[in-house]
């Protein structure tokens, strides 16, 4: 049976899902399901980050200290209220192993002194009880559980009878699975018997109400990156009073410690004697930014909402066939643990990652006395935050369900039913083709031969659809009226931009696409080809359609040059922060396309141009000067020869020429990749874009908009006209911009709503185009190929609707 196909339990009152999505930019890249790794950090985190590295740069370290001093110091008091201790009672540290090895470090076990473990334990600090065990004569005891998988307590109360223990520890969560330990029990029994109790609250911290007196423990570690959702390198470590006036550090630091004489010392008599004078000022106010979201958000509501979803999630993954739950039946909280029978997790892994589906694999070596016992050599891990959504979940079952389907030959339905009706098509089919197309290429037996298919135009989406024809198996050829990678259309030059925002949320679904399929591109490929800079796009603030989109805020100026200092907006103007943004190599990406293409056996048939074609039957009929081809499906991605091959949209399309330049810049300046990423501003001169001096080149930038052309006709060089107009638009908001160095055209082919046309030719169901991308599509060429190779294989692609041909040629002939 399927997954059974419900939403998300409703968030709790006054909790904005939306608003939590929007200030957290790693939604936008993906399915992120590693909050018990490293979660997802908000806007406002990273911006405190940065903030105190920008301070340090401009006042000096030590200066930019005393500056953040209140700031810093708040840290330590929202860590208190969040534990129900005393600030004074607080240690930050680098790691929650730092504290851990510390604060065992001062408990200073001696031979024979017995340390009572739960199977709950994280490796770090397993490996460092067992090296005390070998190397000082400690005695480790692995405490067992009970038949809910957690601390057997009656165990734990009849061990603790049978003499005195140096100490107790339990991770409150491990990292093996969603098991929540039952810390107020064990807490209870080490009080009976005057035994310190240290708690690992690392996987519980921000997802579990953590309150060390009603527990009852007397020390705690924490991180900062997992469910707290601060930066990674921050970590905690709490100590109770009256065992804290006892424990010292085995090696005391200037933070702790005051040289009193030549041969004596004073420690500080708070937890920051556990403390090292060295430390990154900017993480610990990232973590105390992260630690005011979760108060103002409330512990209580974050607890609910992440236990609701991952009750969720371990429902329905535990009804997907191929699918075994591996959590054991005291599991609560946010993490969810399995197994896909006969796939290693690892490979799950990987296969969720090429979806942008992101998740962990736990080895049993890192949690072998949990594992290891329950005859466990890996386990998948998902974790849910306060920022997973319906489309998440989705996403990640979809995924799951695929790709157990596959495991054990059972076809691609089940993923598309786990997923429920918001499904994409593209994922669950874009391994294989349905079953009336051929697998492997036919025998090729005349010259009239009819192949599967034909690309005609291989720029970035005819390239991208060739790829994904080939590697289905089907027998497609891809035609080319110049050579690869020529500079008379649209695709050509080095980089490109992508940006989630966009104008309507028509888009929203199409661009998290594309992400995923930049993704996968570069996996195959082995290249990197996407590099994340981030991108403002501004505009006056009266801007009747603003950019908006997942993960992106708006921002005012003044923002905005913290942001990209490099950007200088004209008063009244606002902008849009895309932390998800980024610049494209556009020359890698188009040789990549094509040498997987012929890699998976499609052939290619450049400078070789196609004089028309015709419907013939169920197929077409395609004519080149070299003769003619027969195939079921033709491919059109013509760009601006499209009005050629299909005249009725002649009317409806409009190709111009558009200018670009290199302007100079020093790359380390404020115009280079520290100052600046991807950029728009609407001026007056036109829409003005570009990429950061981060080519060696210079400052790229060019206008929107230009004259009416014929793609026949040679391209000349830019004239002065154009680039006075280019160079009077740049000065106005990078004022840091030197001469043009050197300029480029290529020719966008226009709709009038500025949408792409993608989808059946009108009145010919055989052919199909990817078109008029009216100077944004390049962003969005491997999703688009996909989506061509779903149409060829009779796919349904209703995603796409919103971009038909027929909603400018209703039912016409081509």
């Amino acid at each position: 049976m399927s997954a059974p196909v419900t939403a998300v339990p409703p968030a709790p009152a006054g909790f904005d899902l939306a608003a939590e999505r929007a200030r957290t930019p790693g939604c936008a890249t993906g399915h992120h399901f590693n909050a018990a790794g490293a979660a997802l950090l908000a806007s406002d985190t990273v911006e405190a980050v940065i903030a105190q590295l920008r301070a340090e740069s401009l006042h000096g370290g030590y200066e930019a200290a005393k500056l953040a001093a209140d700031d810093l110091a708040a840290v330590y008091t929202r860590t208190a209220g969040l534990l129900g201790v005393e600030a004074d009672e607080i240690a930050l540290v680098e790691s929650a192993t730092a504290g851990w090895q510390r604060i065992v470090s001062a408990l200073r076990l001696r031979p024979g002194d017995r340390v009572l473990a739960a199977r709950s334990s994280y490796v770090s600090s397993a490996l460092h009880l067992l090296a005390a065990e070998r190397d000082t004569g400690v005695r480790v005891e692995v405490l067992p559980n009970g038949p809910d998988g957690a601390t057997d307590l009656e165990a734990l109360e009849r061990t603790l009878r049978t003499g005195p223990a140096a100490l107790v520890t339990a991770a409150h969560v491990p990292t093996s699975s969603g098991l929540v330990e039952p810390a107020a029990g064990i807490g209870a029994l080490t009080a009976a018997h005057g035994v310190p109790f240290l708690l690992d609250a690392t996987q519980s911290l921000g997802q579990l109400p953590v309150d060390m007196p009603a527990l009852g423990c007397d020390l705690l570690i924490g991180t900062g990156r997992k469910f707290l959702r601060g930066p990674r390198g921050t970590g905690l470590l709490a100590v109770r009073r009256p065992l804290l006036e006892r424990l010292a550090p085995q090696a005391p630091d200037v933070r702790g410690a005051r040289w009193t004489a030549e041969r004596s010392w004073e420690l500080a008599p708070d937890a920051r004697r556990f403390e090292l004078w060295e430390a990154a000022h900017a993480l610990r106010l990232g973590l105390g930014s992260a630690l005011a979201d979760l108060h103002a958000l409330g512990p209580a509501t974050v607890f609910g909402r992440l236990s609701a979803l991952a009750a969720r999630l371990r429902e329905r993954l535990g009804a997907v066939p191929g699918v075994r739950l591996t959590d054991p039946p005291a599991a609560g909280g946010a993490i969810v643990t399995f197994v896909v029978e006969g796939l290693d997790a690892s490979e799950v892994q990987r296969r969720l990652a090429l979806r942008r589906v992101y998740l962990i694999a736990v080895p049993a070596d890192h949690g072998r006395w949990d594992l290891e016992p329950r005859g466990l050599a890996k386990v998948v891990r998902a974790s849910v935050h306060v920022y997973t959504d319906d489309g998440d979940l989705d996403a990640l079952v979809e995924a799951v369900a695929e790709i157990a389907a596959d495991a054990h030959g059972h076809g691609t339905d089940r993923g598309a039913q786990a997923a429920g009706p918001g499904a994409e098509a593209a994922t669950a089919s874009a391994s294989r083709p349905p079953a009336h197309l051929p697998r492997t290429r036919p025998a090729r037996t005349s010259a009239n031969a009819r192949r599967d298919a034909v690309v005609v135009g291989l720029g970035v989406h005819g390239g991208a659809a060739l790829r994904q024809l080939a590697e289905r198996g089907l027998d497609v050829l891809g035609i080319e009226r110049f050579t690869a990678g020529h500079d008379r259309g649209s695709s050509h030059g080095a980089t490109r931009m992508i940006r989630r925002a966009y104008p309507h949320p028509d888009w929203d679904g199409l661009v998290d696409t594309a992400y995923r399929a930049w993704a996968e591109l570069e996996e195959a490929a082995g290249t990197r080809l996407v590099e994340v800079t981030g991108g403002l796009y501004a505009a006056p603030g009266e801007r009747p359609d603003p950019l908006r989109g997942p993960g992106c805020r708006t921002v005012d100026r003044e923002k905005a040059a913290r942001i990209f200092p490099g950007l200088r907006l004209p008063e009244g103007f606002t902008a849009v922060h895309d932390p998800a943004a980024g610049i494209i190599d556009a020359r890698a990406t188009l040789r990549a396309q094509l040498a997987l293409a012929e890699r998976a056996g499609a052939t290619v048939a450049d400078r070789t141009r196609v004089t028309g074609w015709r419907p013939d039957g169920d197929g077409v009929v395609v004519r080149t000067a070299d003769g003619e081809v027969r195939a079921r499906r033709l491919v059109l991605c013509a760009g601006p020869w499209m009005p050629d091959l299909v005249p009725s949209l002649t009317p409806h399309l409009t190709v111009t020429r558009i200018v670009n330049a290199y302007f100079a810049a020093d790359p380390a300046g404020p115009l280079g990749p520290g100052g600046l990423g991807s950029f728009s501003v609407d001026l007056p001169e036109g829409l003005l874009y570009g990429f950061p001096a981060a080519d060696g080149r210079g400052l790229k930038a060019g206008l929107d908009s230009g004259p009416a052309w014929d793609p026949e006709a040679d391209g000349p060089a830019a004239t002065d006209a154009e680039l006075a107009l280019l160079t009077r638009a740049v000065q106005r908001v990078l004022p840091g911009a030197g001469p043009v160095t050197e300029s480029l055209t290529c020719l966008y082919t226009m709709t009038p709503d500025r949408r792409f046309l993608v989808g059946e030719v009108p009145g010919v169901p055989q052919a199909l185009l990817a078109s008029a991308c009216s100077g944004h599509g390049f962003k969005f060429g491997p999703a688009i190929g996909a989506a061509l190779a779903d149409l060829v294989c009779e796919l349904p692609r209703p995603d796409l609707d919103f971009l038909s041909p027929a909603r400018l040629v209703p039912g016409g002939a081509r």
